[in-house]
């Protein structure tokens, strides 16, 4: 199979989102880093553009990017936009509007007006447009949505999910500008710690149950108090399907590193899986004792064995996870390609729907916590 051309927006040298997106697009050899537009800086874009390989389409901006590739006799086939939040729409638009597929950066806009217009440019051009949460690649998370899926828990009582880290808890270091701006509303937004860890965490409770939520009531703080946006979120929320869910996220939890783990309990069992110990799932049938389900063991289902890719016991990370999700790509781009109706990954790689639903939900956390926790609905206007 002839691979698929890749271009990148944003990630450059230094970046720390960047090397994870190349090592996952190259890693099974779908796709050929073709293009790139690297750097807000156009002569240290090309310049690194180039050490890359890139050549003469290492390019000074998105702008010559798309110009160019549109150009070309073979241009790119997806595009992954990874560039400072507040660019997103903009970008993303113009290559879907330009022909081209994208891989869009959570968040995938900064409001909910902007998420809806890049949803009907995506349905009205028939061009993929996926958001990169890049946690619902792992292997684990897959065989744990497969088990819920197939009935494994029954129905679905309770999600717990939390994305809770330390990293930003120094009151020292709160004017630092690498911290600062994540709590500054003109350049985040209306929200900090939700919009920048909470949605991974809302996005995998979806992912796993199979379920959207309808609505929600938050508690927003900020425990440092010269932070207009907050660093920590308690998170009640419901789900179409019935489920009643929890989320907890911070930035000022001491000890935490990553902290990004989830909990489902049903009525035949709960499950539980974290992002530090990613080959490691525990299932807990009612009645009966606990089990640890490793990755790459033996009659594990098909969501799993075909996303784990090294020997059990080895650990697989992120760059892995972010793997799969370019392999759900390539396979949903060469089933356009070929005319197949049925899109064999239609419901593994994050859409724009799942990112506007996320930015409807940032929206809902930051007008209920404002309210003290009312209830609010967390859906987007176009899903209501």
């Amino acid at each position: 199979m002839t691979k698929l051309q890749w271009g990148m927006i944003g990630g450059g040298e230094g970046s720390q989102i960047g090397p994870a997106h190349r090592l996952g697009a190259g890693l099974d050899g779908l796709f050929k880093f073709t293009a790139g537009a690297l750097d807000h800086r156009p002569e240290e874009g090309i310049g690194y553009g180039r050490r890359l390989g890139l050549g003469d389409r290492a390019y000074g901006s998105w702008q010559d990017m798309l110009a160019g590739e549109k150009a070309q006799d073979n241009p790119i086939d997806i595009v992954t936009v990874a560039t400072p939040n507040s660019t997103h729409f903009e970008i993303t638009k113009a290559f879907l509007e330009g022909g081209f597929h994208v891989l869009c950066e959570k968040p995938m806009t900064m409001t909910v007006e902007e998420g809806e217009e890049i949803v009907k440019i995506a349905r009205a051009t028939g061009k993929i447009c996926a958001v990169n949460y890049g946690y619902s690649g792992y292997s684990l998370v897959r065989h744990m949505k497969a088990m819920i899926a197939r009935g494994d828990l029954g129905k679905i009582r309770l999600v717990n999910a939390e994305f809770a880290h330390g990293h930003h808890a120094d009151a020292a270091d709160a004017d630092n500008p690498r911290v600062r701006w994540r709590y500054d509303p003109a350049q985040a937004g209306v929200s900090a710690q939700f919009a920048d860890c909470g949605i991974h965490a809302l996005h995998m409770a979806s992912f796993v149950t199979g379920q959207d939520v309808t609505k929600l009531s938050a508690d927003t703080v900020s425990c440092i108090d010269v932070r207009v946006l907050e660093d920590d979120a308690m998170v009640n929320f419901r789900m179409d399907g019935g489920t009643v869910g929890r989320l907890w996220t911070s930035s000022i939890a001491i000890g935490r590193q990553h902290g990004l783990g989830i909990q489902v309990f049903g009525e035949k069992g709960g499950l539980r899986w974290s992002q530090e110990q990613p080959n490691q799932l525990y299932y807990m049938p009612l009645g009966e004792r606990l089990q640890v389900i490793e990755r790459g063991e033996a009659n594990l289902s098909p969501e799993a064995d075909r996303t784990s890719r090294v020997t059990i016991g080895h650990a697989e990370g992120m760059p892995l996870a972010f793997a799969n999700i370019y392999t759900d790509l390539a396979e949903a781009i060469w089933a356009r390609k070929d005319s197949r109706s049925i899109d064999p990954a239609a419901d593994l790689y994050p859409r724009a729907e799942d990112g506007l639903r996320s930015m409807a939900a940032v929206f809902a956390v930051a007008q209920s916590g404002k309210e003290d926790g009312a209830w609010c609905d967390a859906r987007p206007p176009m899903f209501r």
